[in-house]
């Protein structure tokens, strides 16, 4: 089982705290020779939507696609693919949720898992959690809300972050709180979680708090 894994910054770092001791994988830094390996993660898809253009062609290799902002379908046909897309694989790549044995994917076109099920258990994914294809996934989705009601709760000057840390993991049994989440997820990943959000839901739930805007144009 030959497996190749794209990426930089914190999401890949998780990634190599996780699994560097899996001999099978190669950590790659480009796209090439893809056909080479059974299962190719690609971490920085969701800014490189382009790159289906070259997956869809490539029916040997399963691959995973970070898809938190962005649905494979959507990727399609944003590119003007027209491709069953059943060896294309969305999930959500936020580093803090990489810590546990569950993984959150989803592939709109196939309802057999088996084949990509039992590749990722071989790198220790215990839980495989398939979900709807929505730009957010779930559980991104709902982390980002509750980190944005948080900003707007410390800009109205209700409770500072650390009363809300310690508040949501006190009151709700969170292993962190929303500040905390920010610091692991990477407050630009949120940002553009949450604008990508709104700009396919145009719920007000998912609106950027302006405290927020403000901390990550500082970045």
């Amino acid at each position: 089982m030959k497996i190749a894994i794209l990426g930089k910054g914190i999401k890949l770092s998780y990634w190599e705290n996780r699994l560097s001791e899996n001999s099978s994988i190669a950590w790659v830094q480009d796209t090439k020779s893809t056909e080479n390996y059974d299962l190719f993660i690609d971490l920085e898809f969701d800014e490189h939507t382009e790159r289906i253009l070259d997956y869809s062609q490539n029916l040997h290799t399963q691959f995973l696609l970070s898809a938190n902002f962005i649905t494979i379908e959507n990727a399609l046909k944003d590119h003007q693919i027209k491709n069953n897309g059943t060896h294309l694989f969305g999930f959500n790549s936020f580093p803090v949720f990489v810590d546990i044995h569950t993984i959150e994917m989803t592939n709109p076109y196939i309802s057999d898992f088996e084949v990509v099920s039992n590749i990722l258990k071989s790198i220790n994914f215990t839980k495989i959690h398939w979900v709807d294809s929505r730009v957010g996934l779930v559980t991104p989705r709902i982390i980002c809300m509750i980190i944005n009601e948080a900003y707007y709760t410390v800009m109205e000057g209700t409770a500072t972050k650390t009363d809300i840390n310690l508040a949501m993991k006190l009151g709700t049994n969170y292993p962190k709180g929303p500040f905390e989440f920010v610091e692991s997820i990477g407050l630009d990943n949120v940002y553009n979680q949450l604008l990508s959000l709104y700009k396919d839901t145009m719920d007000e739930r998912y609106k950027i708090c302006p405290l927020l805007k403000q901390e990550y144009l500082k970045l």
